[in-house]
């Protein structure tokens, strides 16, 4: 990168945390669309601290995802990812991860509406599948058809997900890249 381009994203990311004037930004989107790789890379652009909403979840309910899907429910743990989430909302300078379906939740979306930015990472069937097979721990897709049942989430949590303020799509670049992209998009929405 030569400096002019170093010189023009360090100013786009002033410009952009300026018109944020503190209020969170919030990444939404499917499991494997990058919401944490991006949300990290952005909030080192603009300075501010970066926290993924299940980690959080995790810390307060002293177990992970998996556990308290298997011992407590989908539904209790919603009900603690809207509750871990009002309460991170409440932060300035924040750049937030959301798990794929914190979104989808009806009180949890008027959360992020009322407070925050909201930012769907979109990405298609391909990448996300080849993203969350690398990994075991997605309860959602502990099926006979992983493939067939993350197909059906997406089909049911697009419409939702597009109801966020800005959409960016997630593709198979450096991951540097697509923040850029959430810079741009974002200065693009909040202009005067």
């Amino acid at each position: 990168m030569n400096k002019s381009q170093g010189g023009s994203r360090q100013g786009r990311a002033r410009a952009l945390a300026a018109r944020l004037n503190g209020r969170p930004v919030v990444l939404v989107g499917m499991m494997g669309a990058g919401k944490t790789t991006v949300g990290r890379r952005l909030a080192s652009r603009l300075g501010r601290q970066f926290i993924d909403s299940d980690e959080e979840i995790e810390r307060a309910a002293q177990m992970t995802i998996p556990e308290i899907f298997e011992q407590r429910g989908e539904a209790e743990f919603r009900a603690g990812e809207m509750r871990v989430i009002a309460r991170l909302l409440k932060e300035n300078d924040l750049v937030l991860a959301t798990g794929g379906g914190a979104f989808v939740n009806p009180e949890t979306r008027a959360l992020v509406r009322a407070g925050a930015v909201s930012v769907w990472l979109k990405a298609d069937i391909d990448i996300l599948f080849e993203r969350v097979s690398r990994r075991s721990n997605r309860p959602l897709l502990k099926t006979a058809d992983p493939r067939a049942t993350l197909e059906k989430l997406i089909a049911e949590r697009y419409p939702i997900y597009a109801q966020a303020d800005v959409t960016v799509i997630s593709r198979d670049v450096p991951q540097d890249n697509v923040a850029g992209d959430v810079v741009a998009a974002l200065l693009d929405h909040l202009k005067t």
